[in-house]
């Protein structure tokens, strides 16, 4: 059974693993892999990931089993959007997907800011499974990008929820 509990600096090499091997199962088919090597290089390094935990106004959590990190979901408030939280990443190790991990983490982090009106997630419109979870958790389309996260040229669908 995985707890959901903050996230501490000795998670992030876990983390870091969670994460290149859950993206490279999810996006290696949309981007290729050696795009994906670029993104999780960058996005998914140990510094990374660690000026993440250390920001102010977000939230960092891990599922964990007493050995292993199953899953991991980051949020912080916008720095542009008055009221608004950015889910900026819930990832689940694909063997370990659809037993509730992604939903347990994501539940907690509904509950971390109370000041919040909103949620907002940016989703790769070909990630179907993705977009299932959002939508059935009661996300809705509000735009499109071209430029997903930070400088990636890579298009989302943005999706928002009420909070409130």
């Amino acid at each position: 059974m995985f707890f959901v509990r903050t996230a501490s600096e000795r998670d992030l090499e876990k983390v870091r693993v969670l994460l290149a091997e859950t993206w490279h199962a999810t996006y290696d088919t949309f981007y290729g892999v050696e795009k994906v090597n670029e993104l999780t290089g960058r996005w998914h390094s140990l510094p990374a990931l660690k000026s993440r935990l250390e920001r102010k106004n977000a939230e960092f959590l891990v599922a964990d089993d007493g050995r292993n990190i199953g899953g991991m979901g980051y949020a912080a408030m916008s720095d542009t959007l008055k009221k608004t939280v950015v889910l900026h990443q819930l990832y689940v190790l694909p063997k370990l997907q659809r037993q509730g991990i992604g939903r347990d983490i994501f539940a907690e982090l509904e509950t971390c800011f109370p000041d919040a009106e909103r949620m907002r997630v940016e989703v790769e419109p070909q990630n179907l499974h993705a977009l299932a979870f959002y939508r059935a958790h009661g996300f809705s389309e509000v735009g499109r990008t071209s430029d997903c996260g930070d400088a990636s040229g890579l298009p989302a669908l943005i999706l928002e929820k009420p909070l409130v």
